[in-house]
């Protein structure tokens, strides 16, 4: 059983630190690789694509194949079972209806001298979505990434996918044709990245690319980065969950266990100020491990990065959630509004006993895209605003010219511009009109 960690008690300190510590998978031994990959897609185009499907997917594609048609994901969606589109389209439509609440105006503000200033917002022209295939793949991630770009106004969205031997995912595919997705490749892996990011023959190039992977996927992105855009680099799963004393232990435990079984990495954190209840979920945990399908997943991240803390006060619970910096924070507490504004970083907050971190990842609305690995110190979930762009707007009559124009010169020179002073003073000095 999990062992309670005591504030004040030895250890204490370093089992903080330890939890807190946690990040990204290092990816120097993969990166090599990676850029051997990326290289020979950038050069042979389709050739290395369907090549590296081939060796590492086993499954032999042609130029005419690596598409799914519109056909078959049409298909797809018929042919899972009705009470799964029901769920799907269900999930579709809350989070569409909570992005569309996220998205930005364009607007101008006019001056009385003649001064227009304003912001125009446009979508990304060209977007790439990851989703990793075989059985191990989610249709909740086809949702959280391409409703939010398409709530955008995104006009393309490619989505690529493998099919390890063959096997289609149709939950995936029936995902993709409720989401609206626009084109859809059997590919994977960091020669997909490169396919997205530098285009082939089959596959133009895209301005941004989003989506979970592998350590190979990560690294990919990470590489093309700079000449495409991409949303962030993630870790394993993971939870925080702050506790007062009240509720019910086996629903902590449980809530617990639903990020352990994603991944072995998965950190899960229990931090409360009763003694009694963090004694009560260990028991509960040890419990509900017998009774999971993925029970070897979830002990092994249970057992080597699992933590219960017991603080004096929820002062010092929320200190450490805040140091923490969580992907998922629950506020497992009686009155979870007050407690929120001790809360400074986390990607998303559930708030009392009856929201369950499960409802962020599939029906509630807001994005599960989050930030991982203490990374919501300054960063966010994804959102609309990560599939749009905002252009600046300026125009100044002359008579607005000649107010600031004598400011913007001298600035100009302050820094050795001669060119950016001559500019506005060759204006200033001719004649008007």
């Amino acid at each position: 059983m999990k062992k309670v960690c005591r504030f004040g008690d030895e250890g204490f300190a370093a089992e903080v630190e330890r939890i807190v510590a946690r990040g990204v998978e290092d990816s120097s031994r993969v990166t090599p690789a990676v850029s051997e990959i990326m290289d020979a897609v950038r050069s042979d185009g389709d050739e290395a694509l369907l090549r590296y499907t081939a060796t590492f997917d086993k499954v032999d594609l042609t130029v005419e194949t690596l598409k799914v048609s519109a056909d078959e994901l049409e298909a797809s969606y018929k042919l899972i079972p009705a009470a799964d589109r029901e769920a799907l389209e269900l999930s579709a439509k809350r989070i569409k209806a909570f992005h569309e609440k996220q998205l930005d105006r364009s607007w101008i503000s006019e001056e009385a001298d003649g001064v227009i200033l304003g912001q125009r917002v446009t979508p990304l022209d060209a977007v790439g979505l990851y989703v990793p295939g075989g059985k191990a793949s989610y249709p909740s991630t086809v949702l959280m990434n391409a409703l939010p770009a398409k709530v955008a106004g995104v006009r393309r969205l490619a989505m690529v996918s493998p099919t390890p031997g063959g096997e289609v995912n149709h939950h995936v595919q029936a995902a993709a044709f409720i989401a609206g997705v626009d084109e859809l490749y059997r590919v994977g892996g960091a020669q997909a990245i490169a396919a997205l990011a530098y285009g082939t023959r089959s596959i133009a190039p895209v301005d941004k690319i989003v989506g979970p992977g592998n350590i190979y996927v990560a690294t990919a992105k990470q590489l093309v980065y700079g000449r495409v855009d991409i949303d962030m680099i993630a870790g394993p799963s993971e939870i925080f969950i702050v506790n007062d004393g009240s509720g019910n232990p086996s629903h902590i435990a449980a809530d617990l266990l639903s990020q352990a079984e994603h991944d072995e990495l998965a950190t899960c954190v229990l931090a409360t100020t009763d003694g009694a209840f963090a004694e009560a979920v260990a028991l509960e945990v040890e419990a509900q491990l017998l009774e999971l399908g993925r029970s070897e997943i979830a002990r092994i991240s249970w057992e080597e990065r699992g933590a219960i803390f017991l603080l004096e006060d929820l002062g010092g619970v929320c200190e450490l959630a805040n140091r923490f910096a969580t992907e998922h924070l629950e506020l497992a507490v009686e009155s979870p509004f007050e407690v929120l504004t001790k809360i400074r970083h986390a990607g998303a907050i559930f708030l009392g006993h009856n929201t369950p971190e499960a409802l962020g990842d599939y029906a509630a609305g807001p994005n599960h895209v989050l930030p991982t690995a203490g990374t919501a110190r300054f960063n966010s979930p994804l959102g609309v605003e990560d599939f749009i762009k905002r252009s600046s707007l300026i125009s100044f009559s002359r008579e607005a010219l000649e107010k600031i124009g004598g400011t913007v010169a001298h600035i100009a020179r302050m820094e050795g511009l001669d060119a950016h002073a001559r500019a506005v003073e060759m204006r200033l000095s001719s004649r008007k009109g």
